[in-house]
């Protein structure tokens, strides 16, 4: 079961919102609310899994609110304007859907929230080792599949990495931390040299002090993480 809010400042939408969501078996409305900061206030007492959230309201539009959120819930977008969606998608919106909603395109939004829900419950938790070979990740709307074996390098950038894979020139660019993506990889066969940096090790081909090698490519070794290189070399001078 999915625990959802309903946020619109128009009391006619909010009822409709109110009937489709009564309609999906997997979810459970836990408050709705007109604005906002009404919104902030329900957060603040209980975790939800997911918001439907209008985008033009008063006091802060709902765009504010998605990057006034320290921990974001799932949210998909409802609004009566197109000309929003990009800036959605830089804020990692699971959908966009634009008023009037049928149902179907409704049950749409529903389904693949419950499909990444789902598969957050099943992968691996910290600390467990993944030896299913693949992982997901979040990708313009759809969880792409990526074979760990095809991974050679990782890049984070802020709250994005860059995964770079062998079978393709451009990385996939995906928005999750470090810490994140490191509990997707199995253990002993990725290795963390550089606060933004985690390499394959069997695509290693040499290894210096302050730097490894993946063929032409050199990335730098953190001061922190020479310890994790010394203990792969076995080398410690």
């Amino acid at each position: 079961m999915l625990k959802c809010i309903a946020i619109d400042d128009e009391e006619l939408a909010l009822e409709l919102l109110e009937d489709n969501i009564s309609k999906v078996p997997f979810l459970q409305l836990v408050a709705k609310c007109q604005d906002a900061f009404e919104a902030i206030k329900v957060l603040e007492k209980q975790s939800v899994d997911l918001i439907f959230l209008d985008i033009q309201m008063p006091g802060l539009t709902g765009l504010q609110f998605i990057q006034s959120l320290a921990v974001k819930p799932m949210i998909v977008l409802i609004t009566a304007y197109e000309k929003f969606a990009l800036q959605g998608f830089n804020l990692d919106v699971l959908d966009y859907l634009v008023k009037p909603v049928s149902f179907d395109r409704f049950m749409k939004a529903c389904n693949k929230a419950k499909e990444l829900h789902d598969l957050k419950i099943a992968k691996p938790k910290e600390g467990v080792n993944n030896t299913q070979g693949y992982f997901f990740v979040n990708v313009d709307y759809k969880l792409l599949k990526i074979v760990t074996a095809d991974v050679v390098w990782i890049e984070g950038l802020k709250d994005y990495v860059k995964i770079h894979l062998k079978s393709s020139a451009r990385p996939i660019v995906t928005r999750i931390s470090m810490k994140g993506i490191e509990e997707e990889l199995p253990q002993g066969e990725f290795i963390r040299i550089h606060k933004s940096y985690i390499v394959s090790v069997s695509h290693i081909t040499a290894v210096m002090k302050n730097s490894v090698f993946i063929g032409e490519l050199e990335l730098p070794v953190g001061e922190n993480y020479r310890d994790e290189i010394a203990a792969l070399t076995g080398k410690t001078g």
